[in-house]
């Protein structure tokens, strides 16, 4: 290894690099698109190699803590919720089980209903769910390489598109190349796009009306999730009633002026109507939900909006957002435990693995798919799946029908990667209020899935494939 004049880069000889494996597919990442994609591609007889960063199987769903079951939409996902809730990892909150529930404003979801009013919210254990996950990738015959890092692309040039030849990754076994006919996007963030060569664009946009904009257009901030067991909510209700706190700021003034908090834990929220109210600027006030079983919660320490973070594209971003939630998870624990009854007995149980992405690269497909699409009405010849409809958080959360065309999972400039989940060719306004949920994500994976096996299967790529009608015929 030889340093060049310029001391800003080190010079090393080219590097031959092992095929530690072929197969037909290849998926990047096992979130919940490429988890139902390689199972569905190896049930249809294609060989699928998964490579996935973490220990298990879910993403944002099970590593990062969300553990959202939302509404069953049938295939895969109606498959795994039921595997689910036979293993005894469903949870179920509902009035009768937390009285003092909803419309409370320490809700996240629940805050705006009202007072006393039925809700349901179910939820699976996340550790559990990715030990179904697991299992069901080997059952399906599915090889998952976990604890290992896609680093690059090799690249083969083509007379239009560009193919993928091989990934690199890298694991305990050192990096080498996996060789593949057709690879299916599932990281969250679009990376394997980006190295790929695709062009994207990058989270942020959209934000400019607020009350303090300075000019900077910033991504809607990620967020770290992490559970606390152990808590009495009734007692926290009581707190909230009999105090005459229900946001807790009294609570909180007190503990600030104690030097127990820091100052930014409980930022206010930005004004203006583009920044999201109090979810996603930081919180106010605390930020919870049940999950798993009676007692444990899961809440939301979300990146400071001001700071303009891209966690997908930068290490530096990402350092810095990890530090800060750690500190603020370790904040919030210590209030809570001291000034507010009902967490006297409660403990960390988990801390997210990694800070969730909420509006990272946004690759461009052959098709885009926008607002527009929705308040036209436009219908496409290519659509995945019968007509949706869906509040639109754009535009007053009035529902529109819509449909979603197959030109979204194809990315240009790469003619052998299919798209899935929070990377499809959408513009940040219909993906993050919209089509960012577990179930469309699953939905999107068996789509990606179906479509790499019969492009292995018929020797064509997958912008060669016809598509002419819904694989899943019932709407979501």
């Amino acid at each position: 290894m030889t340093i060049d004049d310029s001391r800003d880069h080190f010079s090393m000889p080219a590097a031959r690099l092992p095929v530690g494996y072929e197969a037909d597919v290849v998926v990047v990442g096992a979130g919940p698109g490429g988890f139902a994609a390689a199972i569905q591609a190896a049930r249809m007889g294609a060989s699928v190699i998964v490579v996935e960063k973490f220990d298990m199987p879910g993403g944002v769903h099970t590593s990062g803590l969300q553990g959202s079951a939302d509404g069953e939409v049938g295939g895969i996902h109606a498959e795994l919720i039921a595997r689910l809730d036979a293993e005894g990892y469903v949870y179920t909150a509902n009035e009768q089980s937390h009285p003092d529930w909803a419309g409370n404003p320490l809700t996240h979801y629940e805050r705006f209903k009202e007072a006393g009013s039925a809700f349901t919210r179910v939820t699976f254990n996340p550790e559990g769910a990715g030990c179904v996950m697991s299992e069901m990738l080997h059952e399906a015959g599915v090889r998952t390489l976990y604890d290992t890092r896609f680093v690059d692309c090799v690249l083969r040039d083509g007379p239009g598109d560009n193919s993928i030849e091989a990934i690199v990754v890298q694991n305990p076994s050192g990096r080498f190349a996996i060789r593949g006919k057709v690879f299916i996007e599932g990281s969250g963030t679009g990376e394997l796009a980006a190295r790929a060569g695709v062009p994207y664009v990058s989270g942020g946009g959209g934000q400019p009306d607020t009350a303090d904009w300075d000019g900077v257009e910033r991504p809607i901030p990620g967020g770290l999730l992490w559970t606390m067991s152990g808590i009495d909510f009734s007692a926290v209700a009581r707190h909230q009633r009999d105090a005459r706190d229900p946001f807790l700021q009294k609570t909180i003034a007190e503990a600030l002026a104690a030097g127990d908090i820091p100052s930014d834990l409980y930022r206010p929220k930005m004004g203006g109507k583009g920044v999201y109210g109090d979810f996603y600027v930081g919180h106010p006030t605390l930020d919870m939900s049940p999950i798993s079983a009676d007692g444990t919660y899961v809440l939301w320490q979300n990146v400071p909006y001001e700071l303009g973070l891209h966690m997908d594209e930068s290490g530096e971003d990402q350092a810095l957002a990890i530090r800060l939630l750690r500190s603020y998870v370790n904040a919030e624990a210590k209030f809570l435990r001291k000034y507010v009854p009902g967490f006297e007995s409660a403990a960390i149980a988990s801390v997210g693995r990694f800070v969730g992405v909420r509006d990272g690269r946004h690759p461009v497909g052959e098709h885009v798919f926008c607002l527009d699409d929705v308040l036209a009405g436009r219908r496409f010849r290519d659509a995945v799946t019968a007509p949706m409809t869906k509040p639109f958080y754009w535009d007053g959360h009035r529902k529109h029908e819509f449909e979603v065309p197959f030109r979204c999972f194809l990315p240009k400039g790469v003619d052998n990667i299919i798209l899935t989940g929070a990377s499809l060719s959408f513009t940040y306004d219909t993906l993050f209020m919209v089509m960012r949920n577990f179930p469309w994500c699953i939905q999107t994976g068996e789509i990606a899935g179906f479509a790499a096996a019969r492009c292995v299967k018929g020797r064509f790529t997958p912008k060669e494939m016809e598509w002419s009608r819904p694989y899943f015929p019932v709407a979501a």
